[in-house]
Protein backbone atom coordinates (compact mmCIF):
# COMPACT_ATOMS: atom_id res chain seq x y z
CA UNK A 1 0.00 0.00 0.00
CA UNK A 2 1.24 3.75 -0.83
CA UNK A 3 1.81 6.12 2.66
CA UNK A 4 -1.06 7.74 1.99
CA UNK A 5 -3.04 4.93 2.27
CA UNK A 6 -0.99 3.75 5.30
CA UNK A 7 -1.85 7.54 7.01
CA UNK A 8 -5.59 6.71 6.36
CA UNK A 9 -5.47 3.08 7.45
CA UNK A 10 -3.45 4.87 10.75
CA UNK A 11 -6.82 7.48 11.10
CA UNK A 12 -9.34 4.42 10.88
CA UNK A 13 -7.36 3.13 13.86
CA UNK A 14 -7.08 6.02 15.70
CA UNK A 15 -10.99 6.50 15.15
CA UNK A 16 -11.43 2.96 16.21
CA UNK A 17 -10.13 4.02 19.51
CA UNK A 18 -12.18 7.28 19.65
CA UNK A 19 -15.06 5.87 19.26
CA UNK A 20 -14.39 3.99 22.40
CA UNK A 21 -15.00 7.30 24.15
CA UNK A 22 -18.24 8.33 22.44
CA UNK A 23 -19.44 8.88 18.49
CA UNK A 24 -21.96 10.87 16.49
CA UNK A 25 -24.51 8.67 17.68
CA UNK A 26 -24.86 6.02 20.44
CA UNK A 27 -26.54 3.38 18.36
CA UNK A 28 -25.18 0.66 20.19
CA UNK A 29 -25.26 -3.11 17.97
CA UNK A 30 -27.38 -6.15 18.48
CA UNK A 31 -25.52 -8.47 19.99
CA UNK A 32 -26.08 -12.41 20.31
CA UNK A 33 -26.22 -14.37 23.96
CA UNK A 34 -22.02 -13.68 23.70
CA UNK A 35 -22.06 -10.38 23.46
CA UNK A 36 -20.12 -10.74 19.90
CA UNK A 37 -20.59 -8.22 17.14
CA UNK A 38 -22.89 -10.01 14.39
CA UNK A 39 -21.78 -9.75 11.11
CA UNK A 40 -23.11 -11.23 7.81
CA UNK A 41 -21.40 -11.50 4.45
CA UNK A 42 -22.43 -11.18 0.84
CA UNK A 43 -20.17 -12.09 -2.11
CA UNK A 44 -20.74 -13.46 -5.01
CA UNK A 45 -16.97 -15.54 -4.44
CA UNK A 46 -16.81 -18.77 -2.52
CA UNK A 47 -13.38 -18.42 -1.54
CA UNK A 48 -13.59 -14.63 -0.79
CA UNK A 49 -16.65 -15.69 1.87
CA UNK A 50 -14.25 -18.47 3.55
CA UNK A 51 -11.08 -16.39 3.53
CA UNK A 52 -13.37 -13.50 5.72
CA UNK A 53 -15.10 -15.93 7.52
CA UNK A 54 -11.79 -17.24 8.79
CA UNK A 55 -10.39 -13.85 9.93
CA UNK A 56 -13.49 -12.51 11.46
CA UNK A 57 -14.53 -15.97 13.34
CA UNK A 58 -10.87 -15.91 14.26
CA UNK A 59 -11.82 -12.94 16.56
CA UNK A 60 -13.83 -13.78 20.28
CA UNK A 61 -15.62 -10.56 19.60
CA UNK A 62 -17.12 -10.97 16.21
CA UNK A 63 -19.53 -13.77 15.04
CA UNK A 64 -20.42 -14.91 11.37
CA UNK A 65 -23.95 -15.17 11.27
CA UNK A 66 -24.74 -16.16 7.80
CA UNK A 67 -23.27 -15.80 3.86
CA UNK A 68 -25.01 -14.73 0.81
CA UNK A 69 -24.12 -15.01 -3.05
CA UNK A 70 -25.62 -12.11 -4.18
CA UNK A 71 -27.76 -9.43 -3.28
CA UNK A 72 -30.98 -10.94 -3.96
CA UNK A 73 -29.91 -12.85 -1.20
CA UNK A 74 -28.65 -11.16 1.36
CA UNK A 75 -31.87 -8.74 1.95
CA UNK A 76 -34.04 -11.60 3.14
CA UNK A 77 -30.90 -12.69 4.95
CA UNK A 78 -30.35 -9.33 7.09
CA UNK A 79 -34.25 -8.89 7.75
CA UNK A 80 -33.86 -12.67 9.15
CA UNK A 81 -30.85 -12.39 11.27
CA UNK A 82 -30.28 -9.02 12.13
CA UNK A 83 -26.64 -8.77 12.23
CA UNK A 84 -24.97 -6.17 13.03
CA UNK A 85 -22.51 -5.17 10.16
CA UNK A 86 -22.90 -6.70 6.26
CA UNK A 87 -19.66 -6.86 4.39
CA UNK A 88 -21.03 -6.76 1.04
CA UNK A 89 -19.66 -6.78 -2.47
CA UNK A 90 -20.39 -4.30 -4.67
CA UNK A 91 -20.40 -6.32 -7.67
CA UNK A 92 -22.87 -9.16 -7.68
CA UNK A 93 -25.86 -10.91 -10.25
CA UNK A 94 -28.77 -10.14 -9.51
CA UNK A 95 -29.18 -7.33 -7.03
CA UNK A 96 -25.58 -5.92 -6.73
CA UNK A 97 -24.25 -4.55 -3.74
CA UNK A 98 -25.57 -0.96 -4.16
CA UNK A 99 -29.30 -1.75 -5.04
CA UNK A 100 -29.23 -4.26 -2.12
CA UNK A 101 -27.51 -1.53 0.48
CA UNK A 102 -30.43 0.44 -0.95
CA UNK A 103 -33.15 -1.44 -0.18
CA UNK A 104 -31.45 -1.97 3.56
CA UNK A 105 -30.78 1.16 4.51
CA UNK A 106 -34.07 2.24 3.07
CA UNK A 107 -36.45 -0.46 4.09
CA UNK A 108 -35.27 -1.55 7.56
CA UNK A 109 -35.95 0.68 10.88
CA UNK A 110 -32.61 -0.12 11.98
CA UNK A 111 -30.60 -1.56 9.53
CA UNK A 112 -27.21 -2.92 9.58
CA UNK A 113 -23.75 -0.89 9.34
CA UNK A 114 -23.00 -1.80 5.92
CA UNK A 115 -19.21 -1.94 4.67
CA UNK A 116 -18.42 -2.37 1.15
CA UNK A 117 -15.90 -5.23 -0.02
CA UNK A 118 -13.91 -4.23 -2.79
CA UNK A 119 -11.26 -4.60 -5.08
CA UNK A 120 -10.46 -1.16 -6.12
CA UNK A 121 -11.02 1.93 -3.91
CA UNK A 122 -11.73 4.06 -6.94
CA UNK A 123 -14.39 2.22 -8.62
CA UNK A 124 -17.60 4.70 -9.34
CA UNK A 125 -19.90 1.21 -7.50
CA UNK A 126 -17.90 1.93 -4.41
CA UNK A 127 -19.09 6.12 -4.45
CA UNK A 128 -22.82 4.44 -5.35
CA UNK A 129 -22.72 2.28 -2.56
CA UNK A 130 -21.70 5.20 -0.07
CA UNK A 131 -24.26 7.61 -1.33
CA UNK A 132 -26.84 4.58 -1.05
CA UNK A 133 -25.82 4.52 3.03
CA UNK A 134 -22.59 2.60 3.23
CA UNK A 135 -20.71 3.51 5.91
CA UNK A 136 -17.65 3.07 4.21
CA UNK A 137 -15.48 0.50 2.19
CA UNK A 138 -12.50 -1.92 2.83
CA UNK A 139 -10.18 -3.05 0.54
CA UNK A 140 -10.30 -6.98 -0.20
CA UNK A 141 -6.23 -6.82 0.07
CA UNK A 142 -6.41 -5.15 3.81
CA UNK A 143 -4.55 -7.34 6.25
CA UNK A 144 -6.74 -9.28 8.83
CA UNK A 145 -6.46 -6.91 11.58
CA UNK A 146 -7.33 -4.25 9.02
CA UNK A 147 -10.46 -6.09 8.45
CA UNK A 148 -11.56 -6.62 11.92
CA UNK A 149 -11.05 -3.47 13.01
CA UNK A 150 -13.32 -1.82 10.53
CA UNK A 151 -16.06 -3.88 11.43
CA UNK A 152 -15.63 -3.50 14.98
CA UNK A 153 -15.59 0.78 14.24
CA UNK A 154 -18.36 0.45 12.00
CA UNK A 155 -20.36 -1.55 14.46
CA UNK A 156 -20.04 1.02 17.08
CA UNK A 157 -21.78 3.77 14.50
CA UNK A 158 -18.74 5.43 12.95
CA UNK A 159 -17.99 5.87 9.66
CA UNK A 160 -14.52 4.04 7.30
CA UNK A 161 -13.45 7.19 5.81
CA UNK A 162 -10.67 7.20 3.07
CA UNK A 163 -10.36 10.41 2.23
CA UNK A 164 -8.06 10.52 -0.95
CA UNK A 165 -10.06 7.48 -2.18
CA UNK A 166 -13.62 9.76 -2.26
CA UNK A 167 -12.23 13.13 -3.29
CA UNK A 168 -10.78 11.26 -6.36
CA UNK A 169 -14.17 9.92 -6.84
CA UNK A 170 -16.32 13.21 -6.10
CA UNK A 171 -14.33 14.92 -9.08
CA UNK A 172 -16.05 12.21 -11.16
CA UNK A 173 -19.42 12.47 -9.13
CA UNK A 174 -21.68 15.99 -8.63
CA UNK A 175 -21.39 19.71 -8.08
CA UNK A 176 -18.58 19.35 -5.98
CA UNK A 177 -16.52 18.02 -9.03
CA UNK A 178 -17.93 19.97 -11.66
CA UNK A 179 -17.16 23.25 -9.26
CA UNK A 180 -20.33 24.59 -10.05
CA UNK A 181 -22.20 24.58 -7.07
CA UNK A 182 -23.88 27.27 -4.60
CA UNK A 183 -23.04 26.20 -1.18
CA UNK A 184 -24.39 28.05 0.86
CA UNK A 185 -27.86 27.06 -0.14
CA UNK A 186 -29.89 24.56 1.32
CA UNK A 187 -28.86 22.47 4.47
CA UNK A 188 -24.93 23.60 4.13
CA UNK A 189 -26.22 27.02 4.45
CA UNK A 190 -27.98 26.34 7.49
CA UNK A 191 -24.40 25.41 8.95
CA UNK A 192 -22.58 27.70 11.45
CA UNK A 193 -19.06 29.13 11.17
CA UNK A 194 -17.89 26.36 13.68
CA UNK A 195 -20.04 23.75 12.29
CA UNK A 196 -18.70 24.24 8.96
CA UNK A 197 -15.02 23.92 10.21
CA UNK A 198 -15.98 20.41 11.39
CA UNK A 199 -17.47 19.42 8.51
CA UNK A 200 -14.51 20.32 6.79
CA UNK A 201 -12.44 18.55 9.16
CA UNK A 202 -14.48 15.49 8.42
CA UNK A 203 -14.05 15.19 4.85
CA UNK A 204 -10.23 14.57 5.63
CA UNK A 205 -10.67 11.83 7.67
CA UNK A 206 -10.31 13.25 10.74
CA UNK A 207 -12.20 11.65 14.68
CA UNK A 208 -13.48 12.82 16.96
CA UNK A 209 -10.36 13.37 18.77
CA UNK A 210 -8.11 14.61 15.90
CA UNK A 211 -10.41 17.08 15.28
CA UNK A 212 -10.80 18.46 19.10
CA UNK A 213 -6.87 18.87 19.05
CA UNK A 214 -7.00 20.94 16.11
CA UNK A 215 -9.87 23.14 16.75
CA UNK A 216 -8.20 23.12 20.81
CA UNK A 217 -11.82 22.16 21.94
CA UNK A 218 -13.55 19.32 23.81
CA UNK A 219 -13.97 15.65 22.09
CA UNK A 220 -17.88 16.62 23.58
CA UNK A 221 -17.80 19.80 22.13
CA UNK A 222 -17.05 17.85 18.45
CA UNK A 223 -19.36 15.03 19.25
CA UNK A 224 -22.01 18.40 19.96
CA UNK A 225 -21.01 19.70 16.46
CA UNK A 226 -20.92 16.30 14.23
CA UNK A 227 -24.09 15.54 15.47
CA UNK A 228 -26.18 19.39 14.59
CA UNK A 229 -24.29 18.69 11.09
CA UNK A 230 -25.55 15.32 10.71
CA UNK A 231 -28.97 16.97 11.93
CA UNK A 232 -29.12 19.87 9.65
CA UNK A 233 -27.50 17.74 6.42
CA UNK A 234 -30.32 14.61 6.88
CA UNK A 235 -27.22 12.52 7.25
CA UNK A 236 -26.90 8.89 8.48
CA UNK A 237 -23.48 9.10 9.05
CA UNK A 238 -20.28 10.86 8.64
CA UNK A 239 -19.89 9.43 5.04
CA UNK A 240 -23.21 11.07 4.46
CA UNK A 241 -22.34 14.26 5.71
CA UNK A 242 -18.75 14.10 3.58
CA UNK A 243 -20.61 13.23 0.47
CA UNK A 244 -22.91 15.98 0.71
CA UNK A 245 -20.21 18.47 1.45
CA UNK A 246 -18.00 17.24 -1.73
CA UNK A 247 -21.69 17.31 -3.99
CA UNK A 248 -22.68 20.60 -2.56
CA UNK A 249 -19.28 22.33 -3.31
CA UNK A 250 -18.76 22.94 0.26
CA UNK A 251 -15.89 20.89 0.29
CA UNK A 252 -13.58 20.87 -3.15
CA UNK A 253 -11.82 18.27 -4.49
CA UNK A 254 -8.00 18.56 -4.96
Amino acid sequence: MSTEHDTEQDRARNSARDSAQGTEQDSGHRTDGSGAIRVVIADDERLVRMGLRVVIDAEPDLSVVGEASDGAEVVPLVRELRPDVVLMDVRMPGIDGIRATEQLVGGMAEPPRILVVTTFEHDDHVYDALRAGAAGFLLKRARAEEMVQAVRLVARGDSLLFPAAVRELALRHGAGGRREAAPNRGPIGRLTEREGQVLRLMATGLNNGEIARQLVVSQETVKTHVGSVLAKLGARDRTQAVIAAYESGFVLPG
